[in-house]
């Protein structure tokens, strides 16, 4: 990024980051407030000459009071999966940072394994009169006439967790997709002998709407077909989520094969290593993604042998932060923005940060 991008990116926030102090502290020296030290203010001062830092557009949104409303659209929390808690954290985080800027934060939660439910929160959100709206696309079809509309009314969208390409969306913050599951893949490599047998595990109500599923498998795949691995990759899509589906799913072909590895493809991979420690099968290394809560017990006890992690909790706070830039600070947001690919083990666990 050019110098002069730094600069027309810095805000308050920056400024507190720098000066080490807390976004009021900064606020209060900006607007000639009492309640700082001379020491202190001298320092923020300091970083606000350095930045070159004017605070004009902020001085202008309090003095015209207008509001600006943004949307957020994501999964709600089911009881196979708490995922979506991390984003909706990071959301709350950006929004108790500048919602004393006059903004406004709505959010729309629907059911990941039910398209209705997310059509149904889409039209409510369209009806309403929003500046920006923050989406995980979770149904391509559905997402995508969702984003034409958010189009038509002039509503920048920002996309995380997972992308539409050839939709135009202000940006996306998430994941590499493809790469995760390359990299799970590799992983997978150093725990392989030759000839042993590979099952990838689908858990999804909608796995062929649910597309961020199937390019982690895709990357999982190409890695496998890149390497010359002789390794036989097995394949099972359970769209029940229920854990009996899953055992009884698991039960079939674990039955009628001798896999040595399991790679799931989603947070769910918690009823998998369930299954697992269920059945007293020990010989089975297990990767999936995600720091939830289920997910790190099983990581402890090493029946989950790696989970992928990719910040979900920064993934919202970002989105949020993202439309922010756009309409508060007028300047570009980068396009794509991929968040860093995180391997966790029973080792690093309690070090890492979602």
């Amino acid at each position: 990024m050019k110098r002069t991008e730094e600069k027309a990116l810095v805000g308050v926030r920056e400024i507190a980051r720098k000066a080490n102090v807390s976004i009021a502290t900064v606020d209060r020296v900006l607007h000639n407030r009492t309640g700082v030290s001379a020491k202190t203010k001298e320092k923020i001062d300091a970083i606000i000459e350095e930045l070159n830092y004017k605070p004009n557009i902020l001085a202008r949104r309090l003095a015209s009071k207008q509001i600006l409303r943004f949307a957020v659209v994501i999964p709600s929390v089911s009881k196979e999966t708490d995922y979506w808690n991390a984003p909706l954290s990071g959301v709350l985080q950006a929004e108790s940072e500048i919602s004393s800027y006059g903004i406004q934060i709505e959010t729309f939660l629907f059911d990941q394994n039910d398209k209705k439910s997310f059509e149904k929160q889409a039209d409510l959100l369209l009806r309403g009169n929003f500046n920006g709206v923050l989406l995980a696309p979770m149904f391509i079809e559905e997402s995508s006439k969702f984003v034409d509309e958010c189009t038509k009314l002039n509503m920048p969208c920002v996309f995380i967790n997972s992308d539409i390409p050839d939709k135009n969306s202000l940006c996306y913050i998430g994941p590499n997709l493809y790469h995760s599951g390359y990299l799970a893949a590799h992983i997978s490599g150093y725990l392989l002998k030759d000839n042993d047998q590979v099952l990838v595990v689908n858990i999804s109500k909608e796995i062929d709407n649910h597309h961020h599923l199937l390019r982690k498998e895709e990357g999982f795949r190409k890695y496998f077909a890149d390497n010359h691995k002789n390794n036989e990759i097995l394949k099972v899509d359970i769209r029940d989520t229920a854990y009996d589906s899953v055992k009884a799913s698991l039960s079939t072909v674990l039955k009628s094969n001798k896999v040595n590895l399991i790679f799931v493809t989603n947070s769910r991979v918690s009823s998998v290593a369930h299954y697992l420690e269920q059945q007293k099968i020990e010989n089975v290394k297990l990767i999936g993604f995600d720091f939830l809560t289920d997910n790190i017990e099983y990581l402890k006890k090493q029946t989950i042998d790696f989970l992928i992690c990719q910040k979900p909790i920064e993934q919202g706070y970002r989105g949020i932060m993202a439309l922010y830039t756009h309409f508060v600070h007028a300047v570009p947001v980068e396009k794509i923005y991929h968040m860093p690919i995180d391997i966790i083990t029973k080792e690093n666990y309690q070090f890492y940060r979602n």
